[in-house]
């Protein structure tokens, strides 16, 4: 069975780890995804995180669906074959900062000229123009400017930064979906077009109202820790088992089956109950008596009682009980991909399931270069024009 986007061919040159994502995410549906990387300078997402035998796990993760070819963007020659290869893609994902491109002739006027019908999405820290255009960008400092780490942590310590790249991945989901908006106007108008995306910007979307909050009361958003402005309780709770449990009460019923079932029917009637922001006004009262009751019952029991009371709750995961949960387990969240390298590695299978053409994992992250040879020998190079780039680095 085909992916949805069979046919589709993607030209990966981007790097760490928004861009790269984004073509993984279509890849997984059955893109033809060719990651270039430089001959000499690997991607350096293979050497992040823990490795095994050498060999880096993320990549396995990042990289697969994808050939790995080599080019040197900055010679002449590499410049040369880039062309050819735009010549039979649909989409190129790049992430060099703004003007790299056009100093290596390779802007999107050059690029157009090969293919009228390119997609080309340029993924950077602060978009093409503006006055911080050229910095360095990670999703680091997306995440301090776009004001999540001002809303994270507790109201009395520091602000605080995700300990994974969560503005890299919400950008490459992002990165994607216009992607997939491009090319739909192509369909429309017959021409490709550029997509400027600033990693500084999904990020902000996702953190919700504040603009307009800001901009009809002055209201700045305070860190408030686990608990919620709109809603109470809301919190993470410790267990008799030293376990932690995670409690929601977004709709009003929801919160009066909490109270119900630990004993506080009282708070109930309280004139300040029925409404989720007056609630939060008296999150120290709720927390206490929820708090109270969940530190008496182990985490079963707690998942229990909840569930019984068609309460909404979840157990605190790490890594190793998300192995172990059959709701994960049923979904097929994780799947086991065979790798020549490494036997087989676990993995996070395709975002979403599709009825009559799902996704598919079809190989896990290949070797630097792997597939250069196949690659360049598709655009017509003999094994000796190959040989002979090879041997002067380009490749």
């Amino acid at each position: 069975m085909t992916g949805p986007l069979d046919g589709l061919r993607v030209l990966d040159m981007s790097t760490l780890f928004a861009g790269p994502l984004a073509a993984t995410l279509l890849g997984d549906f059955g893109a033809e995804v060719i990651k270039v990387e430089h001959p000499r300078k690997p991607d350096p997402s293979r050497g992040h995180g823990p490795a095994k035998d050498g060999v880096g796990l993320w990549w396995k993760l990042l990289g697969r669906n994808k050939k790995t070819t080599t080019i040197d963007l900055s010679s002449s020659d590499g410049q040369a074959l880039v062309l050819k290869l735009v010549e039979t893609c649909d989409v190129v994902i790049e992430n060099f900062r703004p003007g790299t491109l056009e100093r290596w002739n390779l802007g999107y006027e050059r690029l157009s000229e090969a293919n009228p019908g390119l997609v080309l999405a340029r993924v950077t820290g602060f978009g093409q123009f503006g006055p911080s255009a050229r910095r360095a960008g990670f999703g680091t400092l997306a995440e301090a400017m776009s004001g999540f780490a001002a809303i994270t942590g507790e109201p009395d310590g520091p602000p605080t930064l995700p300990p994974f790249g969560l503005a890299d991945s919400i950008s490459a989901l992002t990165t994607a979906y216009a992607v997939m908006a491009a090319l739909n106007g192509r369909a429309t108008t017959g021409k490709g077009q550029v997509v400027d995306l600033a990693i500084i910007e999904p990020i902000l979307t996702v953190l919700g109202p504040q603009p307009i909050w800001y901009d009809q009361l002055g209201y700045v958003q305070p860190r408030t820790g686990n608990r919620s402005m709109n809603t109470a309780p809301r919190n993470t709770y410790r267990t008799s088992d030293d376990k932690w449990v995670a409690v929601s009460t977004s709709a009003q019923s929801i919160a009066e089956r909490v109270m119900r079932l630990v004993g506080r029917e009282d708070l109930i009637e309280q004139p300040w109950f029925g409404s989720g922001v007056q609630r939060a006004a008296h999150a120290d009262v709720l927390d206490e008596a929820v708090g109270g009751w969940i530190a008496k019952h182990t985490r079963e029991e707690v998942m229990a009682e909840f569930e019984r009371a068609e309460a909404a709750v979840a157990p605190i995961y790490d890594v190793r009980d998300v192995m172990e949960d059959p709701q994960y387990d049923a979904l097929g969240t994780l799947t086991r991909v065979p790798d020549p390298e490494l036997g087989s590695v676990l993995m996070q299978n395709v975002l979403f399931r599709l009825s009559e053409t799902p996704g598919e994992i079809r190989w896990a992250g290949r070797p630097h270069g792997a597939d250069t040879d196949e690659v360049l020998g598709g655009l017509g190079l003999s094994e000796a024009e190959v040989a002979d780039l090879r041997s002067r680095g380009v490749v």
